[in-house]
């Protein structure tokens, strides 16, 4: 991604987080992008697929990284406890992207593929090594408890109520306890220092939502 189409997608997320919108008109995101119409025409031909390319950008980017990170990780437990971490730290560090989270990622397509992606994937290798104890009709349910729950503590810490660490240590704990993780241990694992967020090499293309 070219640094001034970069620019319009950082704002436009901006925009998208603090309107609840889904749709930006030119004026508003060259304004907020601070860049010229032109720059906006020649790099975006419409604004109309703009707030999907923005949120197709958001789930990639963010789900490859925290992949990454598990690289070294074989423990399903230790692994959900940092993802969970990783997306209440970041809401602090970046809470126009928290935001825009909040607003949209449980009514986007793109983005409820961060919640039903690898978390599902690991939720039932826990489950086939009896790390966790539910049934396997429940997955569902258990993915959207654990969305919920980080959305919700990801407010919080936006709001100021808590700090990430404290909000991103109650919440793993929280979930590694209803899947059956034993208190003490699910403490220890959610108190771990969680490592810096791996980077990537940028994406050349958005994938499409299906």
């Amino acid at each position: 991604m070219n640094p001034a189409l970069k620019r319009i997608h950082k704002a436009a997320l901006r925009l998208f987080a603090e309107s609840g919108a889904t749709q930006v008109n030119v004026s508003d995101l060259a304004v907020a992008a601070s860049v010229a119409r032109g720059t906006i025409y020649n790099n975006l031909p419409s604004t109309d697929s703009l707030f999907e390319d923005v949120a197709t950008q958001l789930e990639i980017e963010m789900v490859e990284r925290t992949v990454k990170s598990f690289e070294s990780i074989d423990d399903p437990a230790e692994r959900l406890s940092n993802g969970i971490r990783f997306f209440i730290r970041r809401a602090h560090e970046e809470p126009d992207w928290g935001r825009f989270l909040i607003r949209f990622s449980l009514t986007n397509q793109s983005l409820r593929n961060i919640w039903t992606g690898p978390p599902m994937h690991d939720l039932i290798i826990g489950l086939d090594r009896n790390r966790y104890k539910f049934k396997p009709e429940q997955l569902p349910s258990i993915c959207a408890l654990i969305g919920g729950s980080v959305l919700a503590s990801m407010m919080i810490v936006i709001e100021g109520h808590k700090t990430w660490r404290e909000a991103g240590a109650d919440t793993a704990e929280f979930v590694l306890r209803s899947l059956g993780v034993d208190l003490k241990e699910a403490q220890k694992i959610a108190n771990t220092e969680l490592p810096p967020l791996p980077v990537i090499a940028p994406a050349k293309k958005t994938r499409k939502s299906t």
